[in-house]
């Protein structure tokens, strides 16, 4: 007869059940990871956007590693540039790139990618045309978390200014103040550097803790 336990923890890797007595990410490691993040509404702030970006990059090369799917929300006039993201480690033929007229269609998008349950992370760049940060409808944080709770999707906003945190409301799961700096090495071209992500909000854990690792920016990240 086969083991229960086994069959049971099969499903649960496979994203169709949860353990109804552990509340879900209650025992998650402190890590900027896709398991650390699963099932929740994440947001990335930093005014540097090299940064926040390298901190989702961090993210999409995690889920790839599982196999998760991953798509990426931006607008057509974005910063965000294929071989950067290459370069730094994405592989981008198994991440579709949306690019939307407007930011403010990014939200509902995202809505839709989500409610179909085919992915496992989903990222929204809400900084739109000439720096303008997306218009939040006042209902879209909860449809959001509910969507990302209910197919277990890791759901990151990127945005502006870190003085502005909170404007997303009191939904966000994990919030993230993501920065750059340099790091002596002697790295052929010289463009070693560290990408620092402080949590300064996390429901599930004490906030305050920090994932910093070498990045080796490519030119148009520098």
């Amino acid at each position: 007869m086969p083991d229960v336990a086994t069959k049971l923890d099969d499903l649960i890797a496979a994203r169709h059940l949860r353990r109804g007595d552990i509340p879900h990410n209650q025992k998650k490691e402190r890590k900027w990871s896709l398991d650390t993040l699963a099932g929740r509404l994440v947001e990335i702030l930093s005014v540097a956007e090299p940064a926040r970006l390298t901190a989702a990059f961090k993210v999409v090369r995690d889920a790839q590693r599982q196999s998760d799917s991953t798509v990426w929300i931006t607008t057509t006039n974005s910063s965000f540039f294929p071989p950067d993201a290459a370069e730094g480690g994405v592989d981008l033929d198994s991440m579709p790139v949306i690019r939307l007229p407007l930011v403010d269609d990014i939200p509902r998008a995202a809505d839709t990618l989500i409610r179909s349950g085919a992915f496992g992370l989903v990222v929204m760049d809400l900084i739109g045309e000439v720096g303008r940060e997306a218009r939040i409808g006042r209902g879209a944080p909860a449809r959001l978390m509910g969507l990302a709770q209910k197919h277990d999707t890791a759901v990151i906003l990127l945005t502006g200014d870190p003085r502005d945190s909170g404007r997303l409301g009191p939904l966000v799961s994990l919030r993230a103040e993501a920065s750059r700096g340099n790091k002596p090495s002697s790295f052929r071209g010289g463009r070693m550097g560290v990408i620092e992500i402080h949590i300064i909000k996390d429901k599930l854990q004490a906030a305050g803790w920090r994932h910093t690792e070498p990045c080796c920016g490519p030119a148009g990240l520098r």
